[in-house]
């Protein structure tokens, strides 16, 4: 059986500004289908979609911590494009040296990591959902390999708490005909790792090889849920 068309399709992208988000929507307009952008840099949104071209993207600046800010975007989105097919949680950062016993990050910087990616994620599904459940769509939340093998620090936390948010959505929607996956990248090239902190003789993802497995699961026939996709450089061994 061949994949679904997605031709006319609409996929709402959280941290769509840069990295993984921004080449998402770079492939998912490739492939037909129209991106409602969402990031809390307006600039590089309005730059992106302008990029994409105005009939098949919409930049709207959002916090995911604020609940009116996610209901705002949504309620665009279906005002734009008069329907929601997927939607992409994909906000989130990692904060300071990922420890828990030294002074770098701050507790403040904990906090605004652990809104961002664990409380950000769960409204955006709170806010797309019911969306999703009428199109029989498709929810995607971006975890980590870091929430699938323990690492120092609280941002392995915030990704353990994707994978279980993930499947916890799944049990919940999946005889609505929801689809919901999670995807898992190992190390990815990103500016964090420009900082110093770069492992020697390490193999990296690039933003576009995390896209295009997005992608190969969104345009599975409705009857294929991918429920996790694992995706690691070649030499990661964790």
């Amino acid at each position: 059986m061949t994949p679904t068309s997605s031709a006319g399709k609409v996929l709402l992208i959280t941290g769509a500004s840069t990295g993984i988000g921004a080449a998402t929507a770079r492939r998912a307009v490739q492939a037909g289908w129209r991106v409602a952008l969402l990031a809390r840099s307006e600039d590089k949104l309005q730059a992106l979609a302008a990029e994409l071209g105005e009939e098949q993207a919409i930049a709207l600046r959002a916090d995911v911590t604020q609940w009116p800010d996610l209901e705002q975007a949504v309620a665009t989105t279906l005002e734009r494009f008069g329907q929601l097919d997927a939607a992409l949680a994909n906000a989130g950062f990692t904060a300071g040296a990922p420890r828990y016993a030294t002074g770098d990050p701050t507790p403040d910087e904990w906090r605004d990591m652990i809104l961002t990616n664990v409380l950000g994620a769960a409204l955006t599904a709170r806010a797309t959902l019911p969306h999703l459940i009428g199109s029989r769509g498709h929810l995607l939340l971006v975890g980590s390999v870091a929430g699938r093998v323990a690492t120092p620090g609280p941002y392995s936390a915030t990704k353990w708490a994707i994978s279980g948010m993930g499947e916890s959505i799944r049990r919940e929607v999946s005889a609505e005909g929801v689809r919901v996956t999670t995807v898992e990248p190992g190390r990815v090239e990103t500016p964090f790792w420009a900082e110093g902190k770069k492992p020697q003789n390490a193999e990296f993802l690039q933003d576009d090889d995390v896209a295009r497995a997005i992608l190969y699961a969104l345009e599975q026939p409705a009857h294929v849920a991918i429920n996790e996709l694992l995706i690691r450089p070649t030499t990661q061994d964790v």
